[in-house]
């Protein structure tokens, strides 16, 4: 067995819809043995690569591979060099994939998808900043949406515009811009799917919903700091999650940080 020095994990429960676990971890030498999950296991390597048995066929993970393991199913897992692989893993339960896919998943368990590859990173780039639910929401919505298609050999079909369900969205997120609404809440209250909701808004705005609520709290904060409130008080104050995260956005769609928005050193029209 590998020495614990060889492996490195990360691993905890976000506050979002569907996600049981992420993991993230680097193994050189250590094997999985056979074992199951009872969620789905929505597998990225970013370095290395992994071999494992499914169902008694040997598959692989290259690192322009996303690989879906469905529950129940027993599988191990095993390093393909000796430098090991850095992995990226979400475990789903079934709100976004159902058991009626499980056949399929088995079947072709490794997906060769460079624009799901991407999506899934994206995912876990927001999973890894706090605050950011409703953007890991919205794009693990789209994630579930390509492999419900991948698993039923559906065709991708643009969506009609629907900006009438945009803008009740649009005011939902209006009403609570410190607040915040996840995706699924929403959905129930205007009656749509939460995936049909965010492509409408998209579509009828070109932005998404995360980053049209983002914009709303960064107006608000940039108010609150003219009015010579500290870039602490701001950030509670205008939804964010920590002053932190306040700043991160503050300076992209700014320019500055808020501190020195504050102070007026800066030339913002």
């Amino acid at each position: 067995m590998a020495p614990e020095s060889s492996r490195t994990v990360s691993a905890w429960r976000p506050p979002v819809s569907g996600v049981v676990e992420v993991f993230h971890a680097r193994f050189t030498e250590y094997a999985y043995p056979m074992h199951v999950h009872d969620a789905w296991t929505l597998l990225i390597v970013d370095t290395g690569a992994v071999r494992y048995d499914l169902d008694r066929h040997e598959h692989g993970t290259p690192h322009d591979t996303v690989s879906l393991l469905p529950p129940h199913v027993p599988h191990n897992g095993s390093p393909v060099t000796p430098e090991g692989f850095r992995k990226r893993v979400l475990y789903l339960d079934g709100t976004y994939l159902g058991d009626e896919l499980i056949g399929a998943a088995v079947d072709r368990p490794d997906l060769r998808d460079p624009l799901l590859r991407r999506r899934v990173g994206q995912v876990h780039g927001a999973l890894l900043r706090p605050g950011e639910e409703l953007e890991a929401e919205s794009r693990l919505l789209f994630v579930g949406e390509r492999l419900r298609e991948h698993l039923r050999g559906e065709d991708a079909r643009p969506r009609p515009a629907d900006p009438a369900l945009a803008r009740r969205l649009r005011e939902l997120l209006d009403e609570r811009v410190v607040d915040g609404i996840g995706l699924r809440e929403a959905a129930a209250l205007v009656g749509a799917h939460p995936s049909h909701l965010v492509r409408a808004f998209s579509t009828a705005y070109g932005i998404a919903p995360h980053q049209y609520l983002t914009s709303l709290r960064v107006g608000r904060a940039r108010r609150l700091l003219l009015e010579g409130r500290s870039p602490g008080e701001v950030a509670v104050a205008a939804g964010f999650y920590d002053q932190s995260h306040l700043t991160r956005h503050f300076r992209k769609l700014v320019g500055v940080p808020p501190g020195r928005y504050r102070r007026g050193s800066a030339d913002i029209p």
